[in-house]
């Protein structure tokens, strides 16, 4: 049986990083198609230049770890931070739910890595909530608007949750539900919630 560790780091592939509106392919592709990648992961400093705290586990007993797509990572990791109750440990931009073995910012812009655009979230339930996460994942962005978000398009810019245990994913299925109710009462969106939910172990490699 797969370790968590080894379940992250085939789900989260850390890479280099750009900025600006990018487009991309809106058509998902299969294993067979992808990038081959490679086998040597990005070097990444050891502490979050504005948390303090380390980028790669192993992280301290009862901390949880949720993987969240919602668009381009940067304002998405932002946002975590200013979740109540001092909860947020540690947060990591990078590229999950791909093919491709540690891909390059260009790569995944090619639309031919599978990879979407995400941010590692590692929180202290005891201060923040997975469902205050969660809560602020669906209201963070249009989850209606399938391969990409407003101007940024292409598979990259997917919404998508990556959950490592039963629990988070009945939350996930949960609030997903409740939600795509609320959009459609309010009559916001571009109709169903396209969100991505897919366990973590589903990309190991």
């Amino acid at each position: 049986q797969a370790s968590p560790s080894s379940i992250l780091a085939a789900l989260f592939s850390f890479s280099r990083f750009g900025f600006g509106i990018m487009g991309g392919s809106e058509k998902a592709i299969e294993r067979e198609q992808a990038l081959p990648g490679r086998k040597t992961k990005m070097r990444v400093a050891r502490t979050h230049h504005v948390l303090g705290t380390p980028l790669e586990g192993p992280w301290p007993a009862g901390m949880k770890v949720l993987v969240m797509a919602s668009g381009c990572f940067w304002g998405s990791e932002k946002g975590t931070w200013r979740l109540p109750g001092g909860g947020i440990y540690s947060t990591a931009v990078g590229y999950a739910a791909g093919f491709t073995p540690n891909p390059t910012y260009e790569e995944v812009g090619t639309g031919q890595t599978g990879s979407t655009e995400a941010v590692q979230v590692v929180f202290d339930p005891d201060k923040v909530s997975a469902v205050d996460t969660l809560r602020w994942f669906w209201e963070s962005h249009d989850p209606t608007q399938g391969m990409g978000q407003g101007s940024d398009r292409g598979t990259m810019y997917r919404s998508g949750l990556y959950y490592f245990d039963d629990e988070q994913r009945k939350l996930i299925e949960a609030s997903k539900a409740a939600y795509e109710v609320a959009l459609r009462g309010a009559g916001r969106g571009m109709g169903n919630i396209t969100t991505e939910i897919r366990a973590a172990s589903d990309f190991e490699q």
